[in-house]
């Protein structure tokens, strides 16, 4: 239903909307974004810089100012800005808005940094994909708290996330065999505890300065916690208490 005087903006890194685009005509002005591409029309990361070209304007913001982190974030900024950018609000009000942007609680929600180790509550990563964006977003030596009610999870597409960046494991859950099977031949360290408090305190004792603490479940919270959001709650009053 979009005219010439609409605007179509789109990952043009996702194969399903390049594919489609290639077989049908539309009338929408194409506002890509892409972490990898370099686009004239659209949003591209050039040197760590943020660059959207909307025909004769554009719009740079270096990406290290952005409040949130990870790939997927930066796609989501971009996106955001190109609307912004159409809409013609102010340059500096866009790069304000995304560098004060706060996430919603409970999704790579950061709680503290205590002796340098950074905490981090990822309770609504219920399911492997949403952990997946989690473990990518980190930089530093992760521990990793993860487990819950199950919904036969596939955890190979994290192997090479948790080979890279996790140094130890805590198994967070009633049963927690499938994880141990997962990951126990590539992380050294793993451990498993019933609570959080206990979670919260064994990763405390693992992690080393400069270190992320990461609670990303990628399971369900219904084996120990009442849902998702006491399991985050948890977490936060767990690291405050240390």
């Amino acid at each position: 239903n979009q005219t010439e005087e609409d605007f179509f903006i789109y990952d043009a890194e996702d194969s399903a909307i390049e594919n489609w685009l290639k077989n049908n005509t539309i009338k929408a002005q194409k506002i890509p974004f892409s972490l990898s591409k370099n686009l004239g029309i659209g949003a591209s990361i050039q040197d760590k810089t943020m660059k959207i070209n909307t025909s004769d304007n554009e719009f740079t913001m270096d990406t290290t100012h952005l409040a949130l982190e990870g790939k997927h974030n930066l796609k989501n900024a971009m996106a955001a800005a190109s609307v912004a950018q159409l809409m013609k609000i102010r340059k500096q009000t866009i790069r304000e808005s995304l560098s004060n942007f706060q996430g919603v609680e409970h999704r790579l929600e950061k709680v503290l940094k205590i002796q340098n180790v950074q905490y981090i509550n990822d309770s609504k990563a219920t399911n492997v994909n949403a952990t997946f964006f989690a473990l990518d977003s980190v930089t530093t030596p992760t521990v990793w708290i993860v487990g819950g009610v199950d919904k036969g999870n596939d955890y190979q597409e994290l192997m090479g996330l948790v080979n890279e960046k996790v140094k130890a494991i805590i198994c967070l859950g009633v049963d927690n065999k499938k994880i141990i099977d997962a990951f126990g031949s590539i992380v050294d360290m793993m451990v498993e505890v019933s609570s959080m408090t206990d979670a919260v305190k064994t990763a405390q004792h693992i992690a080393e300065k400069g270190d992320t603490v990461l609670l990303s479940p990628a399971c369900a919270s219904f084996d120990l916690f009442e849902n998702y959001e006491d399991r985050g709650r948890q977490f936060k009053e767990a690291v405050q208490n240390l």
